[in-house]
């Protein structure tokens, strides 16, 4: 067996939990591999709205098996809070969620520092969602950060004492910012009794075992692949491998052991906060755009950016990724439309290209637009792919084309039913 992954191919907010909810049933275990608390995976069924942060998103469904793997970091305040919405909600997770004792902690120490390090660069934030993301990160490759097992160590309180003295000494260097730090620590030590209490395991073990097993595995990855620390539009990226590659080192499979890559692309462009973005709209079709899809980040709440699909930007990221099929959510976005754009080439300095420049924050980029007329029509109760519009028919076609990767699922609306599947997408 091998281990599928589902990933985001463009500045995140594609839709990567809805499709993991979707596809669930089809595997054992679901198991996020990177990425933190500024994920915001919204998944909407009976009626309700849900947005996990840390969960996997096959949490909702009863036979599946989630793990939270060792490439997360973790805010136990923010885990127990994401606990309490299943319990209130009614769901059984106690027997099914698993967390690698491999991952790292993000302190409240960690968001003090996030938060003053962005508060000093004013005009040049970077857009961090103040989570602690960045500084937990660069903990754990600086190699003294926290993990979820030092927590059932006897010299836990040294170890926490210590690095909080750490981080205190480096706020010295930034402005004053308010952050009610003991509050937050004594909220941040009093949910740790609700981690200890989950079944904390060698989560590479665990993904290993289930693979010789025969298991099936699926991969959910949180964040864009624009995102990805070394591969993204840095500096305004993650602090994660959000790729393919961040699915080996965050869960401790080997390279081989990937199958299916199930890339995930709305049917247009968002991004939210800071950085280069070079399809965005700035008039009446971004405004519209934005309106029609709710374009509000899960996580922060910030208003999304908007633009049309960016072909260059997908073949770039198919690339990274080994992407063997598409997923195109919020097709029905476009349904306002009389007329819908893409971006099939990028003009740079007098070169028409394909290929993204090197630096996308220094460089300007002038796109060349394909037009597509708009089929002007609702997509609700349409569950084949041969039934919708013949005009999306043809959108989609041409852009299996020009990427060369096969469209096996498109999203017709946010909720778990609105989903057409062409194709079985689970590998053998």
């Amino acid at each position: 067996m091998a281990v599928d992954v589902l990933l985001g191919l463009q500045w995140g907010d594609e839709g990567k939990g809805k499709v993991v909810d979707f596809l669930a049933p089809d595997y054992d275990i679901i198991a996020r591999f990177q990425g933190g608390p500024n994920a915001g995976h919204t998944l909407i069924f009976d009626g309700q709205k849900f947005v996990l942060h840390t969960i996997p998103s096959g949490i909702f469904r009863t036979e599946q098996k989630n793990l939270i793997g060792n490439g997360v970091v973790i805010d136990p305040i923010t885990l127990s809070a994401e606990l309490k919405k299943l319990r209130d909600a009614g769901v059984s997770y106690q027997e099914r969620l698993f967390v690698a004792r491999k991952a790292h902690l993000i302190l409240p120490t960690h968001r003090y520092l996030d938060a003053a390090s962005e508060a000093a660069k004013g005009q040049l934030k970077i857009g961090s969602t103040l989570r602690g993301i960045g500084p937990t990160y660069m903990d754990k490759t600086g190699r003294n950060g926290m993990r979820v097992g030092d927590i059932l160590q006897p010299d836990f309180m040294d170890r926490y004492n210590s690095l909080r003295q750490k981080h205190l000494s480096l706020l010295d260097i930034y402005p004053a910012i308010d952050f009610e730090l003991e509050a937050e620590e004594e909220n941040w030590l009093n949910s740790l009794d609700e981690l200890r209490s989950l079944q904390l395991v060698d989560g590479e073990y665990m993904i290993n075992q289930a693979l010789e097993n025969g298991q099936r595995i699926l991969a959910e990855g949180a964040q864009g692949s624009m995102l990805d620390i070394d591969y993204g539009t840095y500096p305004y990226v993650t602090s994660s491998n959000t790729i393919t590659a961040g699915v080996c080192t965050g869960l401790g499979i080997a390279p081989g052991k990937i199958g299916e890559v199930i890339g995930i692309t709305k049917a247009y462009c968002t991004r939210v906060g800071s950085g280069p973005f070079p399809t965005e709209l700035h008039d009446d079709d971004g405004k519209r755009l934005a309106k029609e899809g709710n374009e509000f980040g899960a996580t922060t709440g910030r208003p999304r950016r908007c633009g049309w699909i960016d072909l260059p930007q997908l073949k770039y990221t198919i690339m990274l990724n080994g992407v063997t099929q598409l997923a195109v959510t919020k097709l029905d976005v476009l349904n306002i439309f009389e007329t819908i754009k893409a971006a099939t080439h990028y003009n740079l300095d007098g070169v028409k290209t394909q290929d993204l420049p090197y630096d996308l924050c220094s460089m300007e980029v002038d796109p060349e637009w394909k037009s597509y007329a708009g089929w002007e029509t609702s997509l609700d109760g349409i569950a084949l792919f041969d039934d919708l519009p013949e005009r999306a028919r043809t959108y989609l076609a041409d852009l299996e084309s020009y990427l060369g990767v096969p469209i096996t699922m498109v999203s017709t609306g946010p909720e778990r039913e609105k989903l057409i599947q062409r194709t079985t997408v689970a590998s053998n």
